[in-house]
């Protein structure tokens, strides 16, 4: 019986793929998560807003939760290839945005979520002690400590990775400059967040995203369509089979 061992090429052509759609996933969902929970932000009560738009905040923690776990598979996928330049700087990145960054991401959605049964104690006993249940609502709305984490979180995560990305040569040089040059504004923001002195989702903290959030778009077409390159790694690796053979 003939067996076909698929080539390391075609396993890195699909795992490309995969990571680009991915990233749109996740870039997608995270888009749609700020569009369902973008009113309940701006509401005047929000768990009186929330007791009547229920499925409102479920779709938006569900959007949250799979931009989480879409984009907690991508250093998973890449662990492989990206340990071949750098070991320790991979599983860094697989620790930071595989595994802390998905955590702060399904802790944000069991936030959303738990607004649901909050709003509905609200507005059977609110009207008597409002004062307690509004400030455990905007606990929930926006846990300040969870996005703290972020904010460090993502940045770091992302510096290993084009990092790993600049120094393997897998993609061209000027898509992951791009990528270490946008996550300086991107940390400026998250720091400055961090500290109070914006609104993540104000105006400035939303510009400063937009380069590092476009960059990873190009990224994912770039991967969808081309693929990794073929690096120095790779060549070695065929030169020692070929000698072997």
């Amino acid at each position: 019986m003939n067996t076909t061992k698929e080539s390391p090429r075609g396993t890195s052509r699909r795992t490309a793929i995969i990571v680009g759609v991915l990233y749109i996933i996740g870039t997608v969902a995270g888009i749609l998560s700020l569009t369902f929970t973008g009113p309940i932000r701006n509401a005047q009560d929000h768990l009186v807003y929330v007791s009547a738009n229920e499925n409102q905040a479920v779709m938006g923690a569900l959007f949250v939760l799979i931009m989480g776990l879409a984009l907690a598979m991508i250093p998973i996928m890449l662990f492989p290839i990206l340990k071949k330049y750098n070991e320790v700087l991979a599983l860094g990145y697989v620790v930071f945005r595989g595994g802390l960054e998905a955590f702060t991401y399904i802790t944000m959605a069991i936030s959303w979520l738990l607004l649901v049964p909050l709003s509905q104690a609200y507005a059977q006993v609110g009207a008597s002690n409002p004062s307690s249940f509004q400030a455990l609502g905007i606990l929930l709305l926006d846990p300040g400590e969870i996005s703290s984490v972020t904010a460090i979180v993502f940045p770091l995560g992302a510096l290993m990775f084009y990092y790993l990305l600049y120094r393997s040569k897998l993609i061209p040089r000027w898509l992951s400059g791009w990528g270490l040059a946008a996550i300086i504004p991107y940390f400026a923001a998250g720091l400055s967040a961090l500290f109070g002195i914006i609104d993540p989702l104000s105006a400035v903290g939303i510009v400063s995203d937009i380069p590092l959030a476009l960059q990873e778009m190009v990224l994912a077409v770039w991967l969808i369509v081309k693929g990794f390159n073929s690096s120095p790694v790779d060549v070695g690796l065929a030169k020692v089979a070929m000698s072997q053979a």
